[in-house]
């Protein structure tokens, strides 16, 4: 908590000191301030602990990623409400290979937490859905499939949310 205040302290120091540095006619240092004042503010909103997850998320690369993720202490104190739902949702995408009964409870966190995008949300609507499926639980799966269908608005998951549909019809 008190390293989220420290960095808009910083923040707020670099830009008391740009506007010293404009009284004093010196506009390309004060420019040049401003700008770096903007990588605490930055980093105050987004993580980089879980920016640097989810980078080795997209490598394929889940144990770096488990370590990033595992470094965060304290995150319902430390995170702010929209890295708290990312910090869930790459929480349960890691127990997802191992456990899926401590997935699912990590999916339904980031749900409840507010995921941003709708690509996010519909993965995680379509994890949920595949989890329901490996408990039998036909009629939970295809509603959580067709929520998964209307927030996947690009089709970026349209083949795997067709394999799930075709594999719940086995069911």
């Amino acid at each position: 908590m008190i390293r989220m205040y420290l960095r808009l302290a910083i923040a707020a120091a670099i830009v008391a000191l740009a506007v010293w540095q404009f009284t004093d006619a010196e506009i390309g240092n004060g420019i040049f301030l401003i700008l770096l004042a903007g990588i605490p503010v930055l980093f105050h909103f987004r993580n980089e602990r879980i920016l640097l997850a989810l980078w080795y998320v997209r490598k394929q690369d889940f144990v770096k990623a488990e370590r990033q993720l595992d470094a965060i202490g304290h995150p319902e104190q430390t995170l702010i409400k929209g890295q708290l739902a990312y910090f869930y949702f790459l929480r349960g995408l890691m127990t997802s290979q191992t456990n899926l009964s401590k997935s699912e409870t990590w999916m339904k966190k980031a749900l409840n937490t507010g995921l941003r995008l709708k690509q996010d949300r519909a993965l995680a609507k379509m994890q949920l859905a595949a989890m329901a499926m490996t408990k039998r639980k036909k009629k939970e799966a295809q509603i959580l499939l067709t929520e998964a269908k209307k927030l996947d608005d690009k089709g970026l998951l349209g083949d795997q949310l067709k394999m799930l549909q075709a594999q719940m019809r086995r069911i």
